[in-house]
C-alpha cells in the first residue's frame, strides 16, 4: 500500500481551483435568511409565548438572535474551509462536483454573460415575490403552530387559512432567487479568476 495514494496528480486535479465557488451564494443566502427571520420574529414571539407562557419574549428573541449567530458562525466557517481547500491548505471534499463548471478552472466570456442575465433577471423576479414569499412564510408558521395547538376545529380545513397565492410567490421566489444567486456567484468568482489569470499567466 502506498502512502502517497491521495497526495498524487489525480488529487491536485480534482481540486476546485481559487478563489472556490460558494461565497456570494452563501452570504445572499444567509442575508434573506437574516431579513425573514427579522420580519417573522413577532408572529414566532407570539406563538411560541402563547404555547409556552412560561417563556418571555425576550427569551424567544434571544434565542432566534442566537440561531442567527450559529448559522452566520457556521455558514462563514464553511465558506472558509472551502477557500483554504482550494488553496490546499487543508483537505476538500475531493469528490465534489459543481454541475457545468465542475471542469471549468476559468470560465469563458460566454459564460459570464449567461451568468449576468441569469443574475439580473433572477434578482429582478426575487424582488418583485420577496414580500409575498415571506408574507406566505409567516402564514406557514401560524398554520403549522395552529395544527400544532388544535386551532383549526374538527371537520374544518386548515387550507383556507393559508393563502395558496403566496404560497405560489413564495415557490417562484425560491427558484428565481436560487438562480440569480449562484449565477451572481459564478460571475463574481469566475470574474475574479479570470482576473487572476491575467495578472498571473
Amino acid at each position: 500500500m502506498s502512502v502517497h495514494a491521495n497526495t498524487g496528480p489525480d488529487r491536485t486535479r480534482r481540486r476546485e481551483p481559487f478563489p472556490a465557488y460558494g461565497p456570494v451564494d452563501a452570504a445572499l443566502g444567509f442575508a434573506v435568511f437574516f431579513l425573514f427571520v427579522e420580519r417573522a420574529t413577532p408572529t414566532i414571539v407570539e406563538i411560541a409565548t402563547s404555547v409556552f407562557p412560561e417563556l418571555s419574549a425576550s427569551t424567544v428573541g434571544f434565542g432566534l438572535a442566537a440561531m442567527l449567530w450559529f448559522v452566520f458562525a457556521l455558514t462563514t466557517l464553511d465558506q472558509l474551509r472551502r477557500q483554504l481547500a482550494a488553496l490546499g491548505v487543508v483537505t476538500g471534499d475531493s469528490g465534489r462536483t459543481d454541475g457545468a463548471w465542475s471542469g471549468r478552472a476559468v470560465p469563458s466570456v460566454p459564460w459570464l454573460l449567461v451568468s449576468a442575465v441569469v443574475a439580473v433577471v433572477g434578482g429582478f423576479i426575487a424582488s418583485v415575490t420577496f414580500d409575498r414569499a415571506v408574507d406566505a412564510g409567516i402564514a406557514l408558521i401560524r398554520l403549522v403552530a395552529g395544527l400544532g395547538v388544535g386551532a383549526f376545529p374538527a371537520g374544518t380545513s386548515p387550507v383556507g387559512a393559508f393563502p395558496l397565492v403566496e404560497f405560489l410567490a413564495m415557490v417562484v421566489f425560491f427558484v428565481a432567487f436560487g438562480a440569480a444567486s449562484r449565477s451572481l456567484d459564478r460571475l463574481v468568482v469566475g470574474s475574479v479568476r479570470v482576473a487572476f489569470r491575467v495578472v498571473l499567466p
